[in-house]
């Protein structure tokens, strides 16, 4: 809708800048391509009065949730494939259950409003915004250079994630399937590793899975936010929708799979229903559950706050301080914008009264449910990095 200019009464010639109303995107996360921390040049839409919104490159919305176009098209996906130098990353965060990790891609189309990845796209000169979820890295030779690391002799196995940062089953996967390589290269080398996902098509690679899983190779996380399809569909547009999480948990669980539920992350005021989450995840096969309190790094902040205005105006604020609450914001950190402590301590479930009753809920839930009775062991002793270069074994 193109808005008329307002006039200044004592300059009845001169028309006033009206700023456009931000509106969602059909299918995105992200409302806007907002620019990142590294940016030199910050532009802003206007109307100008001359009917020409939405005519952009897709930064401002173009499509609401309920189908109404304005005669922009939403804004495509382009996936650039990039030849990567290293595969492996190490973690030495102490609040994080495995040491190592592997991203096929950077950037995530499932389009999660809170995930905290987003930031990262600020150093390949992309929004945090809609960049993150549309301009999507693929590492087309990431299966070939994980190889190479795992055979060199001064590795050492330990666990490792596949997916930690961005999704590795999102949409893209179904054609370059670089997340099944690496699941190749672990098994050739048999070496553990836990996958994390939102998407059903883990299904897809139940036949390397299955067997792994059989031997203490593989365990699978499903993460679950919310049992709200609607909720589920502004938060994670483009991600499984909840019921298709809990089947494919089912699946995993009936193939002999260990798996796991994240209910993370907790956002208060948005999503309330941890207690059912973890029960219909229980009800599916799930074992084991865990969950993080919303954390907002960086420019995370004004995509959360931007999404917030545009899908709950009205508990804005009040979701706002209570996640100032969470991570223990002093009201003068609240007035110079902070919104998040980084502290390894406490990033992770917060702290304080919240924090507390959070935790509270999930461990009385857990007992109730009997999730987090025994825990997943991945047998490291397996590990043969001559199989890795593609050796033989006699063993």
């Amino acid at each position: 809708m193109t808005h008329q200019p307002d006039f200044d009464p004592d300059l009845p010639d001169a028309p006033v800048e009206v700023r456009v109303p931000i509106q969602a995107i059909r299918g995105r996360g992200a409302a806007t391509a907002m620019p990142h921390r590294f940016t030199r040049d910050v532009r802003e839409v206007v109307d100008d009065g001359w009917g020409s919104l939405g005519l952009g490159d897709g930064a401002s919305g173009c499509r609401d949730l309920d189908g109404d176009d304005d005669g922009a098209p939403a804004p495509a996906t382009t996936v650039h494939l990039e030849t990567a130098r290293s595969a492996i990353c190490a973690n030495d965060s102490p609040d994080i259950f495995f040491e190592l990790s592997v991203n096929p891609y950077r950037g995530c189309e499932h389009g999660c409003v809170y995930c905290y990845a987003r930031p990262t796209h600020s150093y390949l000169n992309f929004s945090p915004g809609l960049d993150f979820e549309t301009q999507i890295v693929a590492k087309q030779n990431i299966a070939e250079v994980l190889r190479h690391e795992l055979a060199q002799p001064r590795y050492v196995p330990r666990l490792l994630n596949i997916g930690s940062a961005t999704d590795c089953y999102q949409p893209v996967e179904r054609e370059l399937k670089l997340t099944r390589g690496l699941i190749e290269v672990m098994r050739d080398a048999r070496h553990p590793f836990s996958l994390i996902t939102k998407s059903s098509g883990v299904e897809r690679d139940l036949d390397l899975l299955a067997p792994l899983a059989a031997q203490q190779l593989t365990a699978v996380y499903v993460t679950i936010t919310t049992l709200d399809p609607v909720l589920a569909r502004r938060m994670e547009p483009r991600a499984a929708a909840p019921h298709r999480r809990l089947r494919t948990l089912r699946t995993l669980a009936d193939a002999g799979i260990p798996v796991g539920v994240s209910v993370a992350p907790q956002i208060p005021f948005i999503t309330e229903d941890m207690e059912q989450v973890l029960e219909a995840a229980r009800d599916a096969g799930a074992q084991s559950a865990f969950y993080t309190v919303l954390r907002l790094p960086w420019e995370l902040d004004a995509v959360f706050r931007e999404w917030l205005e545009v899908h709950y105006p009205q508990r804005a604020a009040r979701v706002m301080a209570r996640v100032q609450d969470l991570h223990r914001i002093d009201p003068s950190q609240r007035s110079a914008g902070k919104s998040y402590d980084s502290d390894f301590a406490t990033r992770m479930k917060g702290s304080g009264l919240w924090a507390d009753l959070l935790r509270q809920r999930f461990a009385g839930a857990c007992k109730r449910l009997g999730l987090n009775r025994a825990r997943v062991e991945l047998d490291l002793s397996q590990f043969r990095p001559g199989l890795a270069r593609g050796q033989g074994s006699l063993f």
